[in-house]
């Protein structure tokens, strides 16, 4: 008798559901903090002409044929600190778990904040510990650091500043995390081109920090170029988990070739750092509308009816991420992406008619 995927597939994988995108085809895509800027068109000549040299034949250098130093410098990375490159920071979070994944292991993290790490807690089949977050999304460090002494997690990440809330925690606060954590604090990074602070300065010297970050929100999203900053000893054995030819070819050049011409997405950043004030300012003005703090290049509003909202702007062309149900502290919130000033622009337009 042949076995069906439901006998064969573990009950907890079978019981949830696969990961949504939405179809955003002919709206204005504001639903996961995309840079919306393309390549300007005087570099896009000059990455055709990279790519087309490029040896698609061979398989790709497993060590990032060079990638990791230009990394380092562009970022300033600390000469101390070792890189581990990943099929976007979703893979790096991948490895981390399977490494770490001892019976009994536990991943802590807070809630709510990127579902990935509970998923990847699911998969690779660690005890996952949530810590809820303050009402206002702040940091409860007392039950933070209490959870640690009680659940004596392997790993900890910490979204930095926050996903899908937008507050970046006190430098302080994750300080106590590394002195108080028994095992592996990743700081996750994936937004720090809009944030006001990162840990990457300690990278190669707190021996249980692993600094983690993605090129996606640069402008980068569709090359799924993540990277990984600690000690040695951690990034040598993450490394043995590590598929050899996770970085494709192209994207290697590819990533290669942003990194010369790093200046230009660095403005876009600017730009649209520029415009989450804006859009803060002006969301503000409605008494209706809770808008929370944000480092990153989205602002999460509370409203008093998320789903009517998220339809309103739908029905407008504007499509941003409805996180009602998705963790109790998120109830009738939403999440926008910021935008180029003519999106923004057309979403305030449309929150003036809903609020009219």
């Amino acid at each position: 008798m042949t076995l069906t995927a439901k006998q064969l597939v573990r009950p907890e994988i079978a019981g949830i559901k696969a990961y949504h995108v939405a179809d955003a085809s002919g709206l204005i895509k504001l639903d996961a903090m995309e840079n919306p800027y393309a390549l300007p068109s005087a570099l896009r000549a000059e990455l055709g002409q990279c790519l087309a040299d490029v040896a698609i034949n061979r398989y790709p250098d497993p060590h990032g044929g060079g990638l990791k130093d230009e990394l380092k410098a562009a970022f300033d990375i600390p000469a101390s600190a070792s890189v581990l490159l990943g099929n976007g920071s979703d893979e790096i979070i991948t490895l981390i778990a399977q490494a770490l994944a001892r019976p009994g292991a536990v991943m802590l993290a807070l809630e709510p904040s990127f579902v990935m790490y509970r998923m990847n807690a699911l998969f690779s089949g660690l005890q996952y510990v949530g810590v809820p977050l303050n009402v206002d999304f702040s940091l409860d460090l007392p039950a933070l650091l209490a959870a640690i002494a009680t659940h004596q997690p392997a790993m900890v990440f910490l979204s930095y500043p926050n996903n899908p809330t937008g507050p970046q925690f006190s430098r302080e606060q994750v300080l106590a995390v590394l002195d108080a954590a028994p095992g592996l604090v990743v700081v996750d990074e994936a937004y720090q081109a809009f944030a006001s602070d990162s840990l990457m300065d300690l990278a190669g010297s707190r021996p249980n920090l692993l600094v983690m970050r993605t090129l996606s929100k640069l402008g980068l999203a569709g090359l799924r170029l993540g990277y990984a900053a600690g000690c040695a000893e951690w990034i040598d054995e993450l490394d043995k988990v590590r598929p050899p030819y996770n970085i494709n070819v192209l994207t290697q050049a590819a990533a290669r070739f942003a990194l010369r011409h790093l200046a230009v997405f660095m403005q876009q950043a600017q730009t649209l750092r520029d415009e989450r004030q804006r859009l803060l300012q002006a969301l503000r003005q409605y008494s209706a509308l809770t808008a929370f703090d944000s480092q990153a290049n989205f602002v999460t509003i509370r409203v008093p009816d998320a789903a009517e909202l998220f339809a309103f702007l739908k029905k407008n062309g504007i499509l941003i991420k409805n996180l009602h149900g998705s963790h109790p502290l998120l109830d009738n919130c939403l999440r926008l992406t910021v935008g180029s000033p003519d999106e923004n622009t057309a979403v305030l337009a449309a929150l003036a008619g809903y609020f009219a």
